[in-house]
């Protein structure tokens, strides 16, 4: 490793977390929450490949013609073990936030769900249901059917300084001009190409928008092969530590408002596989700290290496739309996803409305081996404020 990287950044320690009380966290296991990386384990460009090989280098054209290929639609079967599976959570009592595979049991899905597990963090890293019974079922069975399947792929985390581990993408009417504050999922604005703090995020559509709204993914390791062969200057900027990303105010006692971190990343130990971690509206929201002279301004390289960055994400997407009972999962190790702005029905007609998860897979469950503190916690990343618990509202608050 280049000293340059190790000699500014000390790596603070990590304690793993203690027991905490099942009274605030039921299903007994607390969300880490957002962390600067190991700056000891980053790793130079010199260091990464030229070239990402294997089934997580995939271009629109190999899927846009072949839904067969990445579109699974729910059996009579499924979605009778699903519904009872939820039937019975229901009748225990058991709040939401204490769901788990042991409390909503699948056996017919689960071999389903574990193929899609894998394939979501080793494979092509995307899947769209369909036929999800949403407008039969309601808000309340839905999400307990929604975050039961969840758990067959990773640990719910809290998305929010509030404690969500169920989100609700809809617009609130926050304003997005205020980035500094605002989180983008609750306006009806464009979200630019993106990765989420988690290893593994949920969309369930409960309502369409009357227009826009529509979903697009793409290949990083497709992208960073175009940017290595196109832009290598480009690249190289992507991969130093260079970067500030804004926690807008959704801190704990103590820590920093800002992390200071690369976009790609490769994994500990040899001949890691490239992660990337990214969010435009992260990184430019930060001038309250840059025009005090806390940090500094994103640099010409920077802001060039944003825009190329999204110009090429939006060249090679694949383009979906999600009705009312799909759920697309994706994974944020090695999948870019962004958003088209959106127009809603006029009222009384129900706003756009997604439900979302944000799921954790660690190192020991076949996880993704991170360069971060807390990459062998059960609900590593997400957002955790303090000891604020978990709360599964069933609609936007």
């Amino acid at each position: 490793m280049a000293p340059a990287l190790t000699e500014s950044y000390p790596s603070a320690p990590y304690h793993f977390q203690k027991p905490v009380s099942k009274a605030i966290f039921p299903d007994g296991i607390k969300t880490s929450g957002q962390h600067p990386p190991l700056y000891d384990q980053l790793r130079p460009y010199e260091d990464f490949p030229e070239v990402i090989n294997g089934p997580t280098v995939w271009k629109s054209e190999d899927y846009i013609n072949t839904p067969e290929k990445w579109v699974h639609s729910f059996t009579q079967e499924e979605i009778s073990e699903m519904s009872e599976a939820a039937d019975a959570f229901l009748s225990s009592g058991t709040p939401l936030t204490g769901i788990s595979k042991a409390n909503f049991k699948l056996p017919l899905m689960s071999t389903l769900m574990e193929s899609v597990r894998s394939d979501l963090l080793n494979g092509k890293g995307f899947i769209l249901f369909k036929r999800f019974p949403v407008d039969d079922w309601g808000n309340h069975k839905s999400a307990v059917a929604y975050m039961g399947l969840g758990t067959y792929l990773g640990y719910f985390v809290s998305q929010n300084g509030r404690g969500h581990v169920l989100g609700h993408v809809k617009d609130v009417g926050d304003d997005p001009k205020r980035i500094d504050k605002v989180r983008i999922y609750r306006t009806n604005a464009r979200q630019f190409f993106h990765q989420d703090d988690c290893d593994i995020v949920g969309l369930l559509c409960i309502a369409r928008a009357l227009k826009g709204g529509e979903s697009d993914i793409v290949s990083s390791h497709h992208v960073y092969n175009v940017l290595s062969k196109e832009r290598p200057d480009v690249l190289k900027t992507l991969t130093e530590p260079i970067w500030y990303f804004d926690r807008k105010e959704e801190i704990s006692e103590g820590e920093d408002p800002y992390i200071k971190t690369a976009i790609f990343f490769l994994e500990k130990g040899g001949n890691g596989r490239v992660y990337s971690k990214w969010d435009p509206y992260y990184v430019r929201s930060l001038t309250r700290f840059s025009d005090q002279g806390i940090i500094p301004p994103l640099s010409a390289a920077q802001l060039e290496a944003s825009d190329v960055l999204e110009a090429t994400c939006k060249r090679l997407a694949l383009h979906m739309i999600l009705e009312v009972g799909d759920i697309q999962f994706l994974s944020n190790e090695h999948v870019f996803h962004a958003r088209t702005e959106y127009t809603d029905h006029a009222p009384p007609a129900p706003r756009r409305h997604l439900m979302r998860l944000w799921l954790a897979t660690p190192e020991d469950e076949g996880g993704w081996k991170l360069p971060f503190h807390d990459s062998a916690e059960k609900k590593r990343g997400g957002i955790q404020v303090d000891d604020r618990p978990p709360v599964a509202p069933l609609d936007a608050e």
